[in-house]
């Protein structure tokens, strides 16, 4: 089973050192690569960066995240320049979110003007791109918010990866649509291991991510957490059961910078 496993960058040193443990024990996994996030604005430019480093002297595959939005041609090509010293050619590259005080949109107001910018001055970068199977939240319409994807594709985005999702037809209803567009890059499912039902809803709704009657009714039945993380873990491996049946190419699975449940998860996928 093809993984790939999401960081952010640790603020503080206890955290940078829990975070080089974490990787080292989710490598046993031989995951395709650790990806990092890139925050509002540039705002954890040089944590990215480093948190990305420390992966590869583990051994591991990074792939750093860049948002383009409210920045400019000449800050976005520094990073590449520096991405590329380090050899990370491989870029999740995303829209973002405008940090507070800013007004402006920069040179890149969507995700999509960013791909066409790394594609121009630098072709050999690998580009993952973001999908949304349940429409993303500022999006017009659903038909509107697919062609953005569809633009993305045709721009030369090499993978995508999409928004975490609880309900295993959103992503069969997407990956459909993109057979019948003839889109051939692969769609990896990116999904968000439940560890504690205030955290799911808080997530859930940061990302605008539908939670459904039967997956809340399902966690409020428990009142502590070790069972509310059991129920999680039950659930997140049965959808994860299903994606891999319906052909998914591998998981993404969005840590939170937690071993636990993801690891959990990836043993119960392996024995069955």
């Amino acid at each position: 089973m093809n993984t790939s496993f999401e960081f952010f960058p640790p603020k503080t040193e206890k955290g940078k050192e829990n975070l080089v443990e974490l990787t080292k024990k989710l490598s046993r996994f031989s995951p395709e690569y650790f990806s990092v996030t890139f925050g509002a604005g540039g705002s954890t430019r040089e944590g990215t960066l480093e948190t990305c480093v420390s992966i590869k002297n583990i051994g591991q595959k990074a792939c750093p995240h860049l948002s383009g939005i409210g920045a400019f041609k000449d800050s976005i090509s520094e990073v590449l320049d520096e991405y590329k010293e380090h050899g990370l050619m491989r870029i999740v590259v995303l829209r973002g979110d405008l940090p507070s005080g800013i007004g402006g949109l920069g040179d890149f107001p969507y995700a999509l003007d960013l791909v066409k910018f790394i594609k121009q001055v630098e072709g050999n970068f690998s580009i993952e791109i973001a999908a949304y199977p349940e429409v993303h939240p500022d999006a017009e319409s659903e038909n509107s918010d697919f062609e953005n994807f569809l633009d993305k594709v045709n721009a030369g985005a090499d993978g995508a990866i999409t928004q975490f999702f609880f309900e295993e037809e959103a992503y069969y209803k997407f990956v459909e649509k993109c057979e019948k567009e003839r889109v051939s890059i692969p769609i990896i499912p990116g999904i968000m291991p439940i560890h504690e039902y205030g955290a799911l809803v808080r997530m859930a709704k940061n990302c605008s991510a539908n939670i459904p009657i039967w997956l809340k009714e399902g966690m409020e039945k428990y009142l502590n957490s070790e069972d509310q993380l059991k129920y999680g873990i039950e659930v997140i491996t049965n959808l994860c059961q299903k994606l891999l049946s319906f052909g998914a190419p591998g998981i993404h699975f969005y840590t939170v910078n937690r071993e636990e449940p993801t690891s959990s998860i990836i043993k119960n996928l392996e024995l069955n």
